[in-house]
């Protein structure tokens, strides 16, 4: 009986993983431009994140004669006060951008999965976590994150960590959500039924039908924790100089915007495109994985 069920457990868990990747390929490869243009957007800027030490024209700490220059063939960017290339700065600083939004993104989604299945599983802990979490969330996520990071020393680091705690409580009310729904049905009682341990019902039954709404939410929040990012590297909380973050660059131009006003263009335009890509794909990838969505779509 035992084998049995394994071997069913098995296939329950490979056939929803396959669902799983179809159901992402589809909400990808769907012939809609707004899809396209933020898949190949994404995969370029991901591309210069690895690649772009070796495809940018100018070294980006490079200091030239020429500050303050305007765009042209030989910066298309044009150059800063301390004569580096804004284009290849701007491109190096894609790495830093996707860095944060891919590790920050993990953390979070860690952070809020334990939170939230502590909480629907042992009732004891769901009072307390669901109050903490409901008053970290209360809290302007700008505030919180300045008022962390300014108490820490700035770095990549640590941005990436302030930035995962701070939308960690946005995944653990999701997965709280979720979990609720998910214990009571036939299967998890058919689980506990045969003496399944609490790990197993969790990764083999639970969290398989929590993958799709936290790979949705990791999309859309990524963007906000790019804009984010910029925004306390902005703030000087964030990202330091010489770093050529996006922030950083826009912190940079914003004391030269009368005399040098493309310094924040560039950085300015590689935010807006990524976030907006971000947000379309992530759209997309809610629309495609809920059912009722696509109902109404149709």
């Amino acid at each position: 009986m035992t084998e049995d069920w394994d071997t069913v457990d098995k296939q329950q868990a490979a056939g929803n993983f396959f669902h799983l990747v179809k159901r992402l390929l589809w909400a990808v490869l769907r012939p809609q431009y707004g899809v396209w243009f933020s898949t190949v957007f994404l995969g370029l800027v991901i591309f210069l994140a690895f690649a772009g030490d070796s495809l940018v024209p100018h070294d980006p700490y490079d200091m030239t004669f020429m500050p303050l220059e305007a765009p042209s063939l030989k910066h298309p960017a044009g150059t800063d006060d301390l004569g580096r290339d804004v284009f290849s700065r701007v491109i190096s600083g894609a790495r830093i951008s996707v860095s944060v939004g891919f590790f920050s993104i993990i953390i979070a989604a860690f952070i809020g999965m334990v939170c939230g299945l502590l909480a629907a599983q042992f009732r004891f802990l769901e009072g307390l976590l669901m109050r903490i979490i409901d008053a970290l969330w209360s809290i302007p996520t700008i505030l919180l994150a300045m008022a962390i990071a300014a108490a820490m020393t700035p770095g990549l680091k640590t941005v990436t960590v302030v930035i995962g705690f701070v939308y960690s409580p946005l995944f653990a009310r999701l997965v709280y959500g979720e979990a609720v729904s998910v214990r009571e049905r036939d299967y998890i009682t058919a689980a506990r039924s045969v003496g399944c341990s609490l790990p197993r019902i969790l990764m083999r039954h639970m969290l398989p039908n929590l993958a799709a709404p936290i790979i949705v939410q990791a999309t859309l929040v990524a963007g906000t924790a790019i804009v984010l990012e910029s925004s306390l590297s902005f703030l000087g909380v964030g990202i330091l100089p010489p770093t050529p973050s996006w922030g950083v660059l826009i912190r940079e131009g914003y004391s030269w915007l009368e005399e040098a006003y493309w310094l924040s263009i560039a950085p300015g335009v590689a935010i807006y495109f990524t976030v907006v890509s971000l947000n379309l794909l992530g759209d997309k990838l809610r629309v495609s994985m809920d059912p009722r969505q696509r109902e109404k779509r149709v």
